[in-house]
């Protein structure tokens, strides 16, 4: 008799769609994710993989880890405040329920009094100008970059923007500033030179063509030695006299200055120093969700605001509610995590430390997302085998250590102290599978 080909004792797609734990899930799956869980676990057994045996208890396990994301909580080990890989600002508690609230039916663009249409987001519009007085309007937007491509498709397409060349940076992913701006239509006029820009070259450069003068924040890029940059305040006096707009992008999404960052811009001052409009980001520094702010003068941020363009970069019902929920909340994550006491995380790091029989290392935070740059933040990590950093990432919970001269740090400063046992539990975790792994080697 010829042997049974072991494919035949796969179980039938309509046999294991019946098991009673893979039924429960279509209350919480789609059908087509469910069938193509099916699907991926049969193919694994049709190419040898997984033995025909083992497959109903395969789908049972995956159906149950299986949700309707597939991105996961990570727990940020690294130190790194604004961390870009991770989502940047997590949410305070007060932005997560607005957002709840909001998931559902809300009177974004309604008067509920009069029930007539109103303006969108009036209430995170309020809450901005409420943390930054000196704003007379303020608009909300996507992002950072949709709020600099507004600016420069409304106040300059077809005309001149002005800029120093040491400004024309970067920023994440590859995107260049540059691009950004002429994908408007603007001609960029660059003055000065990498190093050093004068007042004299903004002068030479304004005329009938000038849309608008712009000063950029270099965020993480930075110049040393001879250099020389114009301030706000020097060179307002100067689009004035032209009666040309000055737009400053910030970046980093400060409303008022912070003396833990003396160096870094803040809305309110460069609006003092003379800015016409600011543009800030909403996911940084000031802690809350993904947006692009512009604040200032109101006839240009009704005129921004009136530009088809802002249709196309309006933020949505979700990000407004977290961003009014931020500012008018308790403080934020990331500005506690900026803030944090240094003897606190000292004795939350030596308890685990503790725990673990494992050293304690001085280590520098950042707040990273472009902010403060080479401005360090000190602190405290727990210093681990480097070959722990694979098994952290991947564990459950899955942590982000951060890896440094053949070492795996585990910093508490961006992890609230309601996660230290978490932490703790998924390192006795790892460091039980590293061993085991070890010994395995080794025999």
């Amino acid at each position: 008799m010829d042997p049974v080909d072991p494919r035949r004792l796969i179980p039938r797609t309509d046999d294991l769609l019946a098991l009673p734990a893979v039924s429960k899930a279509r209350s919480r799956l789609n059908e087509r994710v469910i069938r193509n869980l099916v699907r991926q676990i049969q193919d694994q057994a049709r190419r040898g993989e997984l033995p025909p045996g083992q497959v109903e208890g395969t789908l049972i396990a995956a159906v149950a880890d299986r949700t309707a994301t597939t991105l996961r909580p990570v727990l940020n080990a690294t130190g790194v405040i604004v961390h870009t890989n991770l989502g940047r600002a997590p949410l305070s508690e007060d932005a997560v329920e607005a957002v709840i609230a909001a998931s559902g039916y809300v009177d974004v663009e309604l008067d509920l009094a009069t029930g007539s249409r109103s303006g969108r987001g009036a209430g995170a519009r309020a809450a901005l100008l409420a943390a930054c007085p000196a704003a007379e309007d303020a608009l909300v937007v996507n992002n950072g970059a949709a709020a600099l491509v507004l600016a420069t498709t409304a106040l300059a397409a077809g005309r001149e923007v002005v800029v120093s060349r040491g400004e024309l940076v970067e920023i994440g992913a590859g995107f260049r500033l540059t691009d950004l701006m002429e994908s408007t239509g603007a001609k960029l006029r660059e003055v000065g030179t990498t190093n050093r820009t004068h007042l004299h070259d903004y002068a030479g450069a304004l005329g009938s063509n000038t849309g608008c003068v712009l000063k950029v924040h270099p965020s993480n890029f930075r110049v040393d030695g001879f250099t020389s940059t114009v301030p706000l305040h020097e060179i307002s006096p100067l689009t004035v006299a032209h009666g040309v707009p000055l737009v400053a992008d910030l970046g980093s999404g400060l409303l008022s200055p912070d003396p833990f960052l003396p160096e870094e811009p803040d809305a309110a001052s460069a609006l003092v120093s003379g800015a016409d409009v600011v543009i800030a980001s909403g996911d940084k520094l000031l802690g809350g969700p993904q947006a692009g702010l512009l604040l200032g003068r109101k006839e240009i941020i009704t005129r921004l605001a009136r530009h088809p363009l802002a249709r196309a970069v309006r933020a949505d019902k979700l990000a407004l509610a977290a961003l009014e929920a931020t500012l008018a909340g308790g403080p934020p994550p990331v500005v506690r995590a900026l803030h944090a006491d240094a003897g606190h995380l000292q004795r939350r790091t030596d308890r685990l430390a503790r725990e673990l029989d494992v050293p304690v290392v001085s280590h520098d935070g950042r707040v990273g997302g472009g902010g403060a740059p080479g401005v360090p933040l000190p602190g405290w990590a727990l210093r681990l085998p480097e070959g722990l950093a694979g098994l952290l990432r991947t564990g459950d919970p899955a942590v982000l250590p951060r890896v440094n001269d053949g070492s795996c740090l585990i910093d508490l400063r961006c992890i609230a102290p309601a996660d230290d046992d978490r932490i703790l539990d998924a390192i006795r975790k790892a460091l039980a599978a590293f061993k085991a792994a070890d010994a395995g080697g080794v025999g």
